[in-house]
C-alpha cells in the first residue's frame, strides 16, 4: 500500500471514465450503488459461470502449461490489489493474465481494458516473480473471442503515473477536473452533487 491506499483495477477504470468518480467514491465514500445496474449484474453472473466451467482446460495453442483461477492478489510495491480471472503460466517461462469481458469485441482494445490488464500483469510479476509481457481478453458476447494485448515495461510506468494521480485524490482530497466527455454526465450517479 502506498500512503495506506490500495487501488483496484476497477477504480482505475472509474478514474479513466471520470476522475471525479474517485473523489466521490473513495475520498467522500459515497457509494455509487453499481450493484443495482443491470449490466453489472449480468457481467458478474457471467464471471461466475465462466469460473465454474472448464477448470482443467488449458489453452495449449497459447502455450499454457498450468493456470490459476480467480486469484486475489495485492502488491505493496504498487499499492494495488485485485482478483484475476485466470493466471496463465506459459511454456516460454512467462505468465499472462486472462480476463473475461461481458462485452462485444469492436476491433479495438479500450484503454480501460488495457490498463486493467497491465495492472493484473503488475500484480502477477510482483507476487510470482515472473515476467509478464502479454495479457488476454475473452469477449463473451462475441462468441468468446480471444484477444492478446502486448505489455511493455513502459506500460507499467504509464499505469503507475495514473495510480499516483488517484493516490493524490484519495490521500489529499484533491478535487480533480471532470471528464471532458459531457455525455457521460447524463447517466452518472454523482451528477446531482458534482460541481462543474
Amino acid at each position: 500500500m502506498k500512503n495506506g491506499i490500495s487501488i483496484t483495477p476497477s477504480e482505475v477504470i472509474e478514474y479513466m471514465y471520470c476522475p471525479r468518480f474517485i473523489y466521490f467514491m473513495l475520498y467522500l465514500k459515497i457509494p455509487q450503488k453499481e450493484e443495482q445496474r443491470y449490466k453489472v449484474q449480468l457481467g458478474r453472473e457471467e464471471h461466475k459461470r465462466k469460473s465454474g466451467i472448464n477448470k482443467d482446460y488449458l489453452r495449449k495453442k497459447l502455450g499454457v502449461e498450468r493456470k490459476l483461477i480467480e486469484q486475489k492478489l495485492s502488491s505493496k510495491r504498487y499499492g494495488i490489489h485485485g482478483i484475476i480471472d485466470e493466471i496463465l503460466f506459459l511454456n516460454d517461462g512467462t505468465a499472462a493474465p486472462l480476463d473475461y469481458k461481458f462485452a462485444k469485441y469492436k476491433e479495438r482494445i479500450y484503454n480501460t481494458y488495457r490498463y486493467q490488464a497491465i495492472m493484473y500483469g503488475m500484480l502477477i510479476e510482483d507476487n510470482y516473480d515472473i515476467e509478464v509481457n502479454r495479457a488476454y481478453l475473452v469477449y463473451t458476447r462475441s462468441k468468446d473471442k480471444l484477444v492478446e494485448i502486448e505489455i511493455k515495461k513502459e506500460d507499467f510506468i504509464e499505469v503507475n503515473s495514473v495510480l499516483q494521480e488517484i493516490i493524490n485524490i484519495v490521500g489529499k482530497g484533491y478535487y480533480p477536473k471532470g471528464t471532458s466527455y459531457k455525455r457521460r454526465c447524463r447517466d452518472c450517479c454523482y451528477r446531482n452533487i458534482c460541481v462543474k
